[in-house]
């Protein structure tokens, strides 16, 4: 399963604050091309990977996906732009 630090877990909170209202959503992780994720807003599915903070579903990740990125840390980076999330082999 895919690890979340705190600080990224925070930021996606703030994201889905900002893209959501309703209860029980979450920000869900896709593959959208070769190496390529993005985030949208989805319910939770029978069998997906769900990283909570603060009581809410954060980041909602489909098994088959989750299974891929075993090993792999999503994190906060400071950026020029703002925060920006990344993913990293975990050491």
């Amino acid at each position: 399963m895919v690890e979340v630090t705190e600080r990224a877990r925070e930021e996606l909170k703030k994201a889905l604050d900002a893209q959501s209202d309703q209860p029980g959503n979450g920000l869900r992780l896709a593959l959208v091309g070769p190496d390529e994720f993005g985030l949208g807003v989805d319910e939770e599915k029978e069998g997906d990977h769900v990283v909570q903070h603060e009581g809410a579903k954060v980041l909602i990740v489909e098994n088959a996906l989750a299974e891929k990125l075993d090993g792999i840390t999503i994190d906060v980076h400071d950026s020029e732009a703002g925060p920006r999330l990344v993913m990293a082999r975990s050491q």
